[in-house]
């Protein structure tokens, strides 16, 4: 059976210390074995949407892998809500299963999945232009304007901790 192209960019993971993610873009249902092949070689049981469901949840969620839909305006950073709920995921999943990987995604992968990516390693005490370029290292493209200004004008809480008192990495606090 002859495979679909596509002009979607590959999934990419961003391993910062502890923390895995994956950032891929939005499938459909067509693409959708491909896509739960991709989560599961990278080991992720948590997927994030942040845009509008294109495919059925229940496949992915058949394979043991959790969905999350906290869908927000595309070209724009996430509401208060989105990023409170995102970074308190990152503390317990990071706690209770270390080493795991979280899986994001919007429509291409280049907007809104790229900045929960970068508020992860912001809150880790990253600088947001460390995180933005870190990122587009693998995922060339990511973060529009508006994005970036969001992501610069970001009060980190500082409550992603992934090291301990002698620099190792450790469960998160």
């Amino acid at each position: 059976m002859a495979s679909l192209k596509t002009n979607q960019p590959a999934p990419v993971e961003i391993c910062y210390d502890c923390w895995r993610f994956l950032i891929t873009h939005n499938p459909t249902n067509a693409q959708l074995g491909r896509f739960i092949e991709d989560l599961k070689a990278f080991g992720v049981n948590t997927l994030v949407r942040v845009c509008s469901p294109t495919y059925d949840k229940t496949p992915v969620e058949q394979e043991g892998i959790n969905v999350l839909d906290w869908p927000f305006e595309d070209g724009s950073g996430p509401p208060e809500q989105v990023v409170d709920d995102w970074l308190n995921l990152l503390q317990v999943k990071f706690r209770e299963e270390p080493g795991s990987c979280v899986a994001v995604h919007c429509v291409a992968g280049l907007g809104r999945a790229p900045v929960l990516v970068a508020l992860a390693l912001i809150e880790c005490g990253m600088k947001y232009e460390d995180a933005v370029h870190f990122i587009r290292l693998k995922r060339r493209g990511a973060f529009n304007s508006k994005q970036l200004l969001y992501l610069e004008n970001y009060k980190p809480k500082l409550c992603l901790r992934s090291k301990d008192a002698n620099g190792q990495c450790c469960s998160i606090l």
